[in-house]
């Protein structure tokens, strides 16, 4: 039977997930080795438990009921029953029609990690994507309300903060230095058991299932259940290895493995996530697989491949003026070291990539023709350039916005937009969009409240290409379309 991944998770029902935590708030040195344990003999977890525990918080999720306007397909024979005349008013035939429900009050539960002692908290994106208001509560059931410093869809992290002083703020290890076969503990709130621990092993490291667009989790056998979201996964001396993540099931409780992002990752993320409210994202340039993957899969369309090895990464494809392609990588090569530290999974070259930023230099080692070359490559942003991505607020566009009035929808024969009430100087303004204009869709998507226009603004100042495309009405009823990039060039 075909194994499936369970518990990847939407903040409404918070189930177990990624999450990182940052080195930058531990300024104690590298860990010192764990004493070694005579084979057979069991291992004493007690002070393990005894550190992490008072570190690892209980998280409180709370989405507000709404008023949402939602389109639903119309039947035409309730239709005409309800209205006989609705077909020459435009709402009969089965179309759509537009309705205005309210959404239910959601609440979830999840877990963190204070990483500092004056109250920062790690904690996975979707525990807090959407939340009207967290609730965070210590080990000795102190409550506290959370502010969401900086989120990250891509690596599933969130930063939290909530005001305190001398908060017990866990140690932070270099998880490079775990070997499988190394006991660790999971510390959460799973199935709303609150301080819960459960012992395993690291059974593999630098594993990728896919659920991510970064990923070298630590594979644990430790339970991990819904709840553990945003947990810790600590080593023998109580210190943080990685932040529990999710579960590989096929009935959505644990069933034997569990997953965990490693703190060489986290370590960066929320590093940029507090200095620059945005992860400084450096990207090769490069779409790859393992190569035994790739081989195995021209072995079944009866394909043999020879190329030189078989550990490392197959180049799949080379994105055009990005850092590989400047390098002279070409599609077809095998990339098989990364500043002089072999790789064999695409994993461990995520891993690596994940601890740089943009305009970093590392030294690629890598096959061309089963011909070793190495190259040195400098790492670009999604824009393909070396500069420092923010997100950008609405105080770039220079303008005010309010909810179009039911008078105006009426005269202008639509349901919803904003209206630019005021232009200073901004982006709006470079681009000739002035007072009174109605905007409708950005970016190809629904407009209706300031938030959702806010949303879009930061997801594009972020994005490959940071430019808005505005759709929408002037007052006299013209329709026309603006083009508002947002960045300097």
């Amino acid at each position: 039977m075909m194994k499936k991944i369970a518990n990847y998770l939407l903040p409404a029902i918070c189930l177990v997930a990624v999450v990182f935590s940052v080195a930058a708030f531990n300024k104690a040195g590298a860990a010192t080795p764990a004493a070694a344990v005579p084979a057979g003999q069991p291992v004493d977890l007690t002070v393990a438990a005894e550190k992490a525990l008072p570190s690892v918080v209980h998280i409180k999720y709370v989405q507000n009921s709404k008023i949402k306007t939602v389109e639903v397909q119309s039947d035409p024979f309730s239709d005409f029953f309800s209205d006989p005349f609705g077909g020459f008013f435009g709402r009969g035939n089965g179309g759509t029609q537009k309705r205005q429900v309210q959404t239910p009050k959601k609440t979830a539960t999840g877990s963190g990690v204070i990483i500092s002692t004056d109250g920062y908290i790690v904690t996975n994106n979707h525990v807090v994507d959407g939340a009207d208001e967290l609730t965070v509560t210590l080990n000795d059931n102190q409550e506290h309300s959370a502010r969401i410093i900086g989120t990250d869809k891509t690596t599933d992290l969130a930063l939290i903060k909530i005001d305190g002083k001398n908060l017990p703020a866990i140690t932070i290890a270099n998880s490079d230095d775990i070997k499988v076969g190394e006991w660790v503990l999971a510390v959460g709130n799973p199935l709303g058991l609150n301080n819960t621990v459960t012992a395993g092993i690291v059974s593999a490291k630098a594993r990728s299932l896919g659920a991510n667009g970064v990923e070298s989790f630590i594979q644990t056998d430790a339970a991990i259940n819904a709840g553990n979201s945003g947990g810790a996964l600590v080593n023998t001396r109580g210190e943080l290895v990685g932040i529990n993540a999710m579960l590989y099931s096929q009935t959505g409780s644990y069933s034997g493995y569990g997953f965990a992002i490693p703190t060489t990752i986290m370590n960066k993320v929320v590093d940029d996530l507090k200095k620059y409210g945005t992860v400084q994202r450096a990207m090769i340039g490069i779409q790859g697989i393992d190569v035994k993957n790739y081989v195995d899969s021209q072995k079944d369309q009866g394909k043999d491949i020879d190329l030189g090895t078989m550990e490392g990464i197959y180049v799949a494809k080379v994105v055009e003026d990005g850092a590989a392609a400047d390098a002279g990588i070409k599609e077809g090569d095998v990339i098989t070291a990364v500043d002089g530290q072999k790789v064999t999974r695409m994993a461990e070259l995520q891993e690596i990539i994940a601890r740089k930023r943009p305009g970093d230099k590392l030294s690629l080692t890598f096959l061309h023709n089963k011909k070793k070359s190495t190259e040195t490559v400098t790492l670009k942003n999604e824009q393909g350039n070396t500069k420092v991505v923010k997100n950008a607020d609405l105080d770039v566009l220079g303008a005010n916005f309010r909810e179009i009035t039911d008078a105006q929808k009426q005269q202008l024969n639509v349901s919803y937009g904003l209206e630019v009430i005021k232009v200073d100087n901004g982006k709006m303004k470079e681009a000739g969009i002035s007072r009174g204009f109605i905007i409708q869709r950005v970016n190809n998507q629904a407009v209706r409240t300031i938030d959702e226009l806010q949303t879009i603004v930061k997801e594009a100042s972020t994005s490959k290409e940071p430019v808005l495309y505005i759709q929408g009405i002037y007052p006299t009823g013209k329709k026309t379309y603006f083009a508002v990039p947002l960045t300097n060039d």
